[in-house]
Protein backbone atom coordinates (compact mmCIF):
# COMPACT_ATOMS: atom_id res chain seq x y z
CA UNK A 1 0.00 0.00 0.00
CA UNK A 2 2.68 2.52 0.62
CA UNK A 3 4.58 1.79 -2.60
CA UNK A 4 1.39 2.59 -4.56
CA UNK A 5 1.11 6.16 -2.21
CA UNK A 6 4.32 6.83 -3.01
CA UNK A 7 4.19 6.09 -7.16
CA UNK A 8 1.29 8.23 -7.22
CA UNK A 9 2.76 11.05 -4.87
CA UNK A 10 5.91 10.81 -7.37
CA UNK A 11 3.70 10.85 -10.39
CA UNK A 12 1.72 14.05 -8.93
CA UNK A 13 4.91 15.99 -8.76
CA UNK A 14 6.49 15.06 -11.85
CA UNK A 15 2.98 16.19 -13.77
CA UNK A 16 3.06 19.36 -11.46
CA UNK A 17 6.25 20.46 -12.25
CA UNK A 18 8.00 19.82 -9.04
CA UNK A 19 11.20 21.42 -8.83
CA UNK A 20 12.75 19.96 -5.87
CA UNK A 21 12.41 22.72 -3.52
CA UNK A 22 12.04 21.69 0.04
CA UNK A 23 9.27 23.73 1.96
CA UNK A 24 8.15 23.92 5.79
CA UNK A 25 4.26 24.54 4.55
CA UNK A 26 2.66 23.44 1.19
CA UNK A 27 1.55 25.88 -0.71
CA UNK A 28 -2.28 26.45 -0.69
CA UNK A 29 -4.66 28.91 -1.77
CA UNK A 30 -4.90 30.80 1.73
CA UNK A 31 -1.02 30.01 2.65
CA UNK A 32 1.68 31.96 0.23
CA UNK A 33 5.54 30.16 0.82
CA UNK A 34 8.50 32.25 -0.52
CA UNK A 35 11.91 30.33 0.01
CA UNK A 36 14.65 32.77 1.52
CA UNK A 37 17.63 30.97 1.37
CA UNK A 38 19.14 27.77 0.91
CA UNK A 39 22.66 27.36 1.49
CA UNK A 40 25.58 24.67 2.24
CA UNK A 41 28.46 27.88 2.72
CA UNK A 42 28.39 31.48 4.08
CA UNK A 43 28.26 34.20 1.59
CA UNK A 44 32.08 34.21 1.65
CA UNK A 45 32.11 30.64 -0.10
CA UNK A 46 32.58 29.15 3.59
CA UNK A 47 31.46 25.62 4.26
CA UNK A 48 28.95 25.85 7.54
CA UNK A 49 29.64 23.30 9.78
CA UNK A 50 27.85 23.24 13.28
CA UNK A 51 29.22 23.09 16.95
CA UNK A 52 29.24 20.01 18.29
CA UNK A 53 27.18 19.98 21.89
CA UNK A 54 23.98 19.89 22.72
CA UNK A 55 22.05 22.34 20.12
CA UNK A 56 20.49 25.93 21.04
CA UNK A 57 19.52 28.37 18.44
CA UNK A 58 18.76 31.90 19.14
CA UNK A 59 16.54 34.52 17.22
CA UNK A 60 17.01 38.23 17.26
CA UNK A 61 16.29 41.50 15.56
CA UNK A 62 18.38 43.68 15.44
CA UNK A 63 18.40 47.69 14.72
CA UNK A 64 21.32 49.76 13.72
CA UNK A 65 20.84 53.51 13.50
CA UNK A 66 21.63 55.63 10.19
CA UNK A 67 25.57 55.51 10.25
CA UNK A 68 25.84 52.98 12.98
CA UNK A 69 28.06 50.16 13.07
CA UNK A 70 28.08 46.60 14.55
CA UNK A 71 32.04 47.23 15.57
CA UNK A 72 34.49 44.46 14.46
CA UNK A 73 33.39 40.82 15.78
CA UNK A 74 32.87 37.41 14.58
CA UNK A 75 30.64 33.94 15.15
CA UNK A 76 31.87 30.77 16.13
CA UNK A 77 28.47 29.36 14.56
CA UNK A 78 26.16 29.24 11.60
CA UNK A 79 24.08 32.03 11.72
CA UNK A 80 21.35 33.55 9.21
CA UNK A 81 20.09 36.98 8.94
CA UNK A 82 16.83 38.37 7.05
CA UNK A 83 16.99 42.27 6.34
CA UNK A 84 13.96 43.90 7.25
CA UNK A 85 14.45 47.48 6.36
CA UNK A 86 17.38 49.73 5.33
CA UNK A 87 20.63 49.07 3.73
CA UNK A 88 23.40 47.43 5.67
CA UNK A 89 27.17 46.71 4.11
CA UNK A 90 29.01 44.14 6.20
CA UNK A 91 32.63 44.34 5.36
CA UNK A 92 35.43 41.53 6.03
CA UNK A 93 39.43 42.48 7.26
CA UNK A 94 39.96 41.47 3.97
CA UNK A 95 37.77 43.82 2.00
CA UNK A 96 35.37 41.81 0.55
CA UNK A 97 32.27 43.48 1.01
CA UNK A 98 28.08 42.30 1.07
CA UNK A 99 25.80 45.23 0.43
CA UNK A 100 22.10 43.92 1.67
CA UNK A 101 18.82 45.42 0.93
CA UNK A 102 15.37 44.69 3.35
CA UNK A 103 14.46 41.49 1.56
CA UNK A 104 17.45 40.28 1.47
CA UNK A 105 18.69 36.59 3.08
CA UNK A 106 22.52 35.44 3.85
CA UNK A 107 24.56 33.22 5.85
CA UNK A 108 26.37 35.33 7.89
CA UNK A 109 30.51 34.36 7.65
CA UNK A 110 32.06 31.98 10.50
CA UNK A 111 35.01 32.84 12.49
CA UNK A 112 35.69 35.19 10.18
CA UNK A 113 35.90 38.79 11.92
CA UNK A 114 33.48 41.52 10.41
CA UNK A 115 32.26 44.91 10.77
CA UNK A 116 28.01 45.78 9.98
CA UNK A 117 27.57 49.01 9.07
CA UNK A 118 24.35 51.16 8.22
CA UNK A 119 24.89 53.14 4.82
CA UNK A 120 21.37 54.74 4.54
CA UNK A 121 19.50 57.55 5.81
CA UNK A 122 16.81 55.05 7.69
CA UNK A 123 17.46 52.43 10.40
CA UNK A 124 18.85 48.99 9.83
CA UNK A 125 16.12 46.50 10.75
CA UNK A 126 17.43 42.68 10.64
CA UNK A 127 16.43 39.75 12.12
CA UNK A 128 19.61 36.99 12.94
CA UNK A 129 19.18 33.70 13.84
CA UNK A 130 22.30 31.86 15.51
CA UNK A 131 22.76 27.96 15.30
CA UNK A 132 25.17 26.71 17.90
CA UNK A 133 25.11 25.11 21.59
CA UNK A 134 23.82 25.86 24.91
CA UNK A 135 25.67 28.71 26.95
CA UNK A 136 28.25 28.94 23.49
CA UNK A 137 28.76 32.88 23.10
CA UNK A 138 26.85 34.74 20.25
CA UNK A 139 29.53 37.17 19.27
CA UNK A 140 33.26 37.71 20.02
CA UNK A 141 34.34 40.95 19.78
CA UNK A 142 37.76 41.70 17.83
CA UNK A 143 40.46 44.62 17.00
CA UNK A 144 39.64 46.81 13.97
CA UNK A 145 42.03 46.21 11.26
Amino acid sequence: MKSASMSIGLGLMVFLGFSGVAVALDPTATVAVTPLLKTTTSWNGQPLTYPPGPAEVTGLQVEIAPGGETGWHQHNMPSFAFMLEGTLEVTLKDGQVKRLQAGDALAEVVNTPHNGRNVGATPVKLVVFYAGTVGQALTRKEPPP
